[in-house]
């Protein structure tokens, strides 16, 4: 069984500085995807969810760590060292150093710039001393150097280690008499090789690595995660263009040592040097006779002209709306915000370049006559798609149109940010209307959670516009509900042979499965409901991932060794006309026993006792969700697991569910 570490966790809360998160969540995208999701958290999630857990990598990157020490000491370095020497890992970067060593000496003596103190990490248990080199200026390029690096391959031996390498330095130290410490678990994994500013007692430690109970930590001064592609080669700072030079020359030694680094971490890297994928093309099409030419018709009075072009500019993206003979084959790089560099790939695109896909104009093909050909998506084929909801319609009474009006991506940012947070155009599509891809190169879950999406996962969302007037026989708050019931019943009504898959829903909206070899149950969906009110009606966007035939990083509906593989276009088909067929009879009859009976045939809570963190610990035992507004009922127990007579209704947006620990959490 795969391991539930899915998570790389880059802190991003009081003391980082923008840039340096950025470089890390890209540059550990590139090296990591797909097997992890690489995603930023702020300091109240450290502190107070329960990410250990998913997490199989923390990393901190640069900026100032006594804002690390402000929001974090006390409770937040005690949960990261409780993760990490119980076999997590930690990754830091510069005042990510400073912060896991046992003492920051920065600049003592200086008072402008003087940071001394001891810090509570202590991953490494000496001194880490700066300013190694000079000239830093804080929120300044002003004191960055390409500094060389000695590696010491007797201490990376995964991978193609380099000898020796340049990485950008900006304000980092040097890890005093690192090597008396071998005893305690250090290792020098690489060291300065030019004179330093500081005292650095024995040796010039750049980089260590520090065994912590269970877990181990790496810590380095300066940056290699830093790419020469993102940086500023024509800035106008004396010297800088010669830094990002020096930098590009060693772009590969640079990369393959940050890849023995995780490696020792015991990560899984990819070796194939991909980059971030590029943004692909959407392609809008429909089964009705005028689907999409209607769908044109409501968008029009959004549209505007730019040099005969027409385009879609909504809350968070703008798009490009083209005809299927305006378009060929081919990247967005013609899309892309900034320069390119001299170093690219075949479509013109840097390698590791640093995109806000958010500011990438996002090309949208209509297709007003027939769906895409598959050779012009072939990783989605509409016309197996259409076919497969035609044939499960024919067998329902619905009379709804989910899944006849798709629109579709190869490579997207996520479905449900497409939809909910561009509220011009969700306002104008019509009911069940849906989006979904291949590739999410930013997926949302809930609170700080990302979607792992390599390809092979089905991931879309659909469009609900839920009457405000059902509000109380049928309230917006069930569709979370309707739609984990849609994607269970989906998968056991695939086709025949399928009733017996051991899939289990988790409250409110988790999909489970059990592990075949190890008898686990382990997640392999979730569900994230975002609603608007416009006039009348709820607009509700659900969005919906759940593993299908992908291999990493988790176990998949195919693992479970069904009859036939799932296809994923067939599936999708199944789920939507489940979801159509249970929502017309929800809006007629709201939550129902028989709902609820279902949903208790699937769900894995039926009499579990729990702790209720929320309600000062007590004890409680699970009596099933309320028909009015699906809370989650507990009774409380009491001496020997007595009941007390008091019910607990609980609240899924306040509230998680700890399955595993027996644990109700007040969620933040």
């Amino acid at each position: 069984m795969a391991s539930n570490r899915m998570n790389v966790l880059v802190y991003s809360g009081n003391g980082c500085t923008i840039e340096a998160v950025r470089h890390c969540v890209y540059t550990l995208r590139r090296l990591l995807s797909p097997n992890y999701a690489v995603i930023s958290v702020e300091g109240k999630a450290i502190i107070e969810e329960p990410w250990s857990a998913t997490c199989a990598l923390l990393v901190f990157p640069g900026g100032a760590d006594l804002g690390y020490c402000r929001t974090l000491n006390g409770e937040g370095n005690r949960k990261i060292t409780n993760y990490v020497e119980r076999g997590g890992s930690y990754l830091g970067f510069c005042a990510g150093a400073y912060y896991a060593s046992g003492r920051c000496e920065f600049e003592a003596g200086n008072k402008k710039l003087e940071v001394v103190g001891d810090r509570e990490l202590a991953f490494y248990p000496g001194v880490c001393r700066g300013l190694a080199f000079p000239g830093f200026v804080y929120h300044s390029e002003a004191g960055a150097k390409a500094v060389e690096l000695r590696v010491s391959k007797t201490r990376l031996t995964k991978g193609s280690v380099p000898d020796v390498f340049r990485a950008y330095y900006n304000g980092g130290g040097v890890f005093v008499d690192a090597a008396k410490y071998i005893d305690n678990g250090v290792e020098v994994l690489a060291s300065y090789t030019e004179e330093l500013k500081v005292d650095s007692g024995e040796g010039t430690a750049a980089v260590v690595y520090c065994k912590v109970g269970d877990g181990a930590a790496v810590l380095t001064c300066p940056h290699p995660e830093f790419a020469a592609v993102n940086l500023d080669r024509n800035s106008q700072l004396p010297g800088y263009a010669e830094v990002v030079e020096a930098l590009a020359k060693d772009d590969k030694p640079r990369t393959d040592f940050l890849m023995a680094c995780l490696m020792k971490l015991e990560l899984e890297v990819n070796r194939e040097n991909t980059a971030v994928p590029s943004l692909s093309r959407l392609h809008i099409s429909s089964m009705l006779p005028n689907g999409t030419s209607d769908m044109m018709k409501s968008l029009q009075e959004i549209v505007s002209l730019v040099d005969g072009e027409e385009y879609i500019k909504d809350e968070n993206d703008t798009f490009h709306l083209e005809k299927p003979s305006a378009w060929s084959l081919g990247s967005l790089s013609d899309a892309l915000p900034g320069k390119k560099s001299e170093k690219t790939d075949g479509d013109g695109v840097d390698d590791d370049r640093d995109i806000d896909f958010d500011k990438v104009v996002k090309r949208l093909v209509i297709h007003d006559k027939e769906p895409p050909p598959s050779k012009e998506t072939p990783y989605f084929n509409h016309h197996a798609f259409f076919a497969n909801l035609k044939h499960y319609y024919s067998q329902t009474q619905s009379e709804s149109d989910f899944g006849k009006n798709v629109m579709y991506g190869e490579v997207v940012t996520s479905t449900n940010t497409l939809l909910e947070k561009n509220t011009e155009l969700l306002r104008r599509l019509p009911a069940g209307f849906t989006a979904t891809a291949t590739i999410q190169v930013a997926g949302r879950g809930r609170g700080s959670n990302v979607w792992v999406s390599p390809a092979g996962s089905l991931m879309f969302s659909v469009i609900v516009r839920h009457p405000v007037s059902l509000t109380t026989q049928a309230p917006v708050v069930f569709l979370q509900y309707l739609a984990a019931l849609a994607i269970v019943e989906g998968i056991k009504s695939y086709d025949t042979g399928y009733r017996n898959l051991p899939i289990k829903l988790k409250w409110p909206n988790d999909i489970y499965a059990i592990d075949p070899s190890s008898k686990e149950l382990t997640k392999i969906g979730g569900i994230l409901v975002n609603s608007h009110y416009n006039a009348s009606e709820f607009l509700s966007v659900i969005g919906i991932g759940l593993n299908t035939t992908n291999a990493a990083p988790t176990t998949s509906l195919n693992a479970l060794k069904p009859p036939y593989p799932f296809t994923l276009e067939k599936l999708l088909a199944r789920i939507l006309t489940t979801f159509s067929s249970m929502y017309e009879k929800f809006i007629h009859t709201g939550f129902d026993k028989s709902f609820e009976e279902l949903y208790y045939r699937h769900w894995l809570h039926t009499d579990q006792i729990v702790t209720l963190q929320a309600e000062g610990g007590v004890r409680a035992r699970i009596k099933g969700i309320t028909r009015d507004w699906g809370l989650l009922l507990a009774e409380e127990l009491g001496w020997e697991d007595r009941t007390t007579g008091k019910i607990w209704t609980l609240q899924s947006d306040s509230n998680s569910f700890d399955f595993f620990k027996g644990l109700v959490k007040r969620k933040v």
